[in-house]
């Protein structure tokens, strides 16, 4: 009989180890393991780490390790447990280690973790990830397109001018976040993810080398914030991206969001971007239709499946 996959709690000392392992998945796969909200929350574990630890809340964080070996990590998994009764959670393991029983056991402890129905995304829909989510009797039930589009100087952006009474600025840190916490709280009322940001999750961001509130557009009207997008290039690269794009709800199908995605869009081929992507969700008709129509196409697929229903 082969011997369970050793699980153990992560230590701050595992964190430079795991990060490597999340680097060497990305080199293999073509995709990132993390989301930038879990890659923020593995972060919030290391000394020193200047991200808030708040954001590592309620979150559950396990290694999986050579057997005999208690200091190798082969595996990792993080899993939400902030919002009780829905967890959620990533899982990723090293290239060298997979068809090894290392997924099999982190996800029995990611289940174990969650106490119930456990949400686990899948970045890029790889082969490994849909064979391991068939053997434990896992759902597909969400999918989030990375859509794309070329960019660069010459790029052909439609006109789109703000209705009458808005007008479009950028985000004045300390000044508008607890403005713009309300209506990203508004615009992603049924977002499983984005609706949920709290002041610690905006700070984090605020203290990433790639934030530059000049790439941050405000729609205003009336004196009150109706929409914004918020673009992001992380230093040195030439792909830009729509970070988050959002809109009033009582605004929402006037054309304020391709003016705000036009806005960005042409800030960020000033800054000299080749490329833009972005992602939404796969049941998001508008948005998808929205983006399509400004010529980005998708490029890739994240597959969220769920457990213990």
């Amino acid at each position: 009989m082969t011997a369970a996959v050793p699980v153990r709690a992560v230590a701050a000392a595992d964190v430079a180890a795991v990060e490597a392992l999340v680097a060497e998945a990305a080199a293999e796969d073509g995709t990132g393991p993390l989301s930038e909200d879990g890659a923020l929350r593995l972060r919030a574990l290391a000394p020193a780490e200047v991200v808030p630890g708040e954001l590592a809340a309620g979150v559950v964080h396990l290694v999986s390790t050579a057997h005999g070996a208690p200091g190798t990590v082969t595996g990792y998994v993080q899993v939400d447990t902030s919002a009780p009764g829905d967890a959620s959670g990533e899982l990723v393991v090293s290239p060298r280690h997979r068809r090894g029983g290392a997924g099999r056991a982190l996800l029995g402890a990611a289940r174990a973790a969650a106490g119930g129905p456990l949400r686990l995304w899948a970045h890029g829909d790889l082969p490994p990830a849909r064979a391991l989510a068939a053997a434990a009797g896992l759902r597909r039930v969400r999918e989030l397109s990375r859509m794309a589009r070329p960019l660069g100087a010459g790029a052909q952006l439609p006109p789109a001018e703000p209705p009458a009474g808005t007008a479009l600025r950028t985000f004045r840190p300390g000044a508008d976040d607890a403005a713009w916490l309300a209506l990203n709280a508004a615009a992603f009322a049924h977002h499983p993810e984005q609706g949920r940001w709290s002041t610690a999750d905006l700070l984090a961001r605020q203290r990433e080398p790639w934030f530059d509130p000049a790439g941050f557009f405000l729609a205003e009207a009336d004196g009150a914030l109706v929409g914004f997008h918020w673009t992001k290039v992380e230093p040195g690269s030439r792909t830009g991206e729509v970070y988050v794009l959002g809109v009033a709800p009582g605004r929402a199908g006037r054309g304020l969001g391709r003016v705000l995605a036009v806005a960005g869009l042409r800030h960020l081929a000033a800054r000299g971007c080749a490329e833009v992507d972005l992602y939404v969700d796969g049941d998001n008709a508008a948005a998808v239709r929205l983006y399509s129509g400004l010529g980005f196409a998708r490029a890739a697929l994240d597959v969220q499946y769920r457990s213990g229903d």
